[in-house]
């Protein structure tokens, strides 16, 4: 069976960059990362028809850098998408594809962030193609962002009203897109990597390489005492009480579908009053930014 490209997709701080660096290790198997090329160029050009449309997008693809090291020969690029339908979809996989093939690879992928958005175009292009969705408890991916940079009252709001909408995006994805889809826990990847990666060799109909686990190097903060292969490592930065209570008023449910504890928190009479009069209205206002600053995405 002929196999398509292979995405990467979730919110920061879900284990992407481990996925990637096991998948990577694949000799079929060749990746990039943080192209963007879906999120800052799909259909910002008009019609890819027109050459005058095509010039424009080539040129502010090449003023990104991460798209330059790709070395892309546009020549060959340009000719060969004179071939076909001129789609965005089809342009982006002849960076990606001719880039394999000078690294000896195959197949090609692509990590992403938010990719799981365009889920409909990439599988309208690329029928075979298989989507991976990285998911993690949404408070262990607010307190990981609070380790390495501080965060400012109703951030909160903010990533989980983005967790929720990628969520989402993801069970609807995986109705629609039954066989070509899949979420994977980071927890699960941390704690049972041999196990998830087979699953996802399986997946994505490649063969299993044991060489594939020692690959996942990361500078994630590990808990006291982790060790390879252990509980998913959490980070040091905690969340306070109001905070948690707002993120699992809103998150319950998806928490539980995807087999989350809900962490049980006890509100003194001081957190409460902080939850009311801090919390709540800083948090609330910030899912509402959050919605006003991306109004075409899963909500």
């Amino acid at each position: 069976m002929e196999t398509g490209p292979i995405f990467i997709g979730g919110l920061a701080n879900t284990g992407k960059t481990e996925l990637r660096l096991m998948l990577e290790a694949h000799p079929h198997l060749c990746f990039t990362r943080r192209t963007y090329m879906w999120t800052r160029f799909y259909e910002r050009f008009g019609d890819l028809g027109r050459p005058e449309n095509l010039e424009k997008c080539l040129t502010a693809m090449l003023a990104h850098e991460p798209i330059r090291q790709l070395q892309p020969d546009l020549a060959r690029i340009r000719a060969e998408f004179a071939q076909a339908s001129p789609t965005y979809a089809r342009l982006f996989g002849l960076f990606h594809a001719h880039h394999a093939v000078r690294m000896g690879k195959p197949r090609w992928g692509d990590q992403l962030g938010h990719v799981e958005q365009f889920a409909a175009p990439i599988f309208d292009a690329f029928p075979t193609a298989r989507m991976i969705h990285m998911v993690r408890n949404p408070r262990h991916v607010y307190e990981e962002a609070m380790a390495r940079h501080r965060q400012r009252k109703g951030k909160v709001g903010w990533t989980t009203a983005d967790w929720l909408s990628s969520v989402g995006a993801g069970k609807e994805n995986l109705a629609r897109f039954a066989g070509r889809y899949k979420m994977v826990r980071y927890e699960a990847l941390m704690a049972q990597p041999e196990q998830t990666v087979r699953e996802i060799c399986h997946f994505i109909d490649e063969d299993y390489h044991p060489e594939m686990l020692a690959a996942a190097v990361t500078d994630k903060p590990k808990g006291p005492g982790q060790k390879a292969g252990g509980d998913a490592p959490q980070p040091n930065a905690r969340m306070s009480p109001g905070e948690v209570a707002f993120m699992r008023t809103y998150a319950s449910r998806d928490l539980h579908a995807l087999g989350y504890s809900l962490d049980g928190v006890k509100l003194s009479l001081r957190d409460w009053l902080l939850f009311l009069l801090v919390d709540w209205p800083a948090n609330r206002a910030a899912m509402a930014a959050w919605r006003t600053a991306n109004p075409g995405r899963y909500a």
